[in-house]
């Protein structure tokens, strides 16, 4: 894996209306991020936090989406930074913030492959559209976003789209899914493991799987782990809980497979909420995940 690190605070609350999440990344990095990365010998470049506007108070009249001017100018700015991460020859990892970043995230990133992968590591699909949404919230959106489904202010960050396949997809740990979503991912033929496949075919068999069909398939690949994948016992400091998600352990797995598989070329932790969470609990669950990203070993 690549030894410098470029770390990217994106202080995003706008795509979603629970406010709080926009002190994510400064909880990620009182949770001892760089210290934690530092120790496994990566070079380590905190370029701070992308500058995030205010809440719209009068919304879109010609759409249901909740801050779409904002959410849209701060996806340009992260996607230009990511972008000129990978020119520098550094990893980026994008601290949220709200999931809607991840609309950013991919526009940067996927300038850089003719076939990214993602792993979508999450208790939602994030594959809503306005048309589909029940509540308006970005943060719902970016998978199909990064797709080159819904507004257009949207899917054409950075200046073009789509910017991944729906065949590159994996999403891990879904338990909540609207129905427009669960339309999509039929439509497109979106790998799912939802919680139902985790427990039947046991998480090292999910990975195995999702590494074995990326490797051969992608030329780079993107995790996105919203820590509401997590159950909520877990993490708990997230917008939308969802009970009965993906225990701590089996997350140290994954991350602890996927850095044998030795493929990740950008990652983002997303939904640290402080405000909701017990005594910065769900930051250093972040922390500790990132750890086992990057190659932490017990011995």
């Amino acid at each position: 894996m690549n030894k410098k690190i470029s770390l990217i605070g994106v202080p995003m609350d706008l795509g979603q209306t629970r406010r709080g999440v926009d002190m994510g990344p400064s909880a990620i990095r009182y949770a001892g991020v760089v210290e934690r990365l530092e120790e496994l010998h990566f070079d380590i470049e905190d370029l701070g936090d992308i500058e995030i506007g205010r809440a719209e108070r009068v919304q879109n009249a010609e759409t249901n989406l909740k801050n779409l001017k904002s959410v849209a100018e701060g996806s340009e700015k992260l996607a230009a930074t990511v972008d000129q991460a990978i020119k520098d020859g550094a990893f980026p990892l994008v601290l949220g913030g709200d999931h809607s970043i991840a609309i950013g995230t991919l526009a940067g990133v996927g300038k850089h492959y003719k076939n990214l992968g993602v792993i979508w590591y999450d208790a939602h699909g994030d594959l809503n559209t306005a048309e589909t949404s029940p509540s308006g919230n970005i943060h719902g959106m970016p998978l199909a976003a990064s797709l080159g489904l819904g507004h257009p202010a949207l899917t054409e960050i950075a200046g073009y789209s789509p910017k991944v396949k729906p065949e590159n997809i994996i999403i891990i740990g879904a338990r909540s899914l609207d129905d427009g979503e669960k339309e999509l991912i039929r439509e497109k033929g979106i790998k799912v493991y939802t919680m139902h496949e985790i427990d039947r075919l046991g998480m090292t068999r999910v990975m195995e799987e999702t590494i074995s069909f990326l490797k051969e398939n992608t030329d780079g690949v993107h995790l996105s782990l919203d820590l509401d994948g997590l159950d909520p016992h877990d993490a708990p400091g997230v917008g939308t809980p969802v009970i009965g998600g993906i225990s701590y352990r089996e997350s140290h797995l994954a991350m602890e497979m996927l850095a044998e598989a030795d493929f990740i070329t950008s990652a983002e932790f997303v939904e640290v909420n402080p405000i909701l969470d017990e005594k910065n609990k769900t930051a250093q669950v972040a922390v500790a995940l990132m750890g086992s990203l990057f190659g932490e070993k017990l011995k």
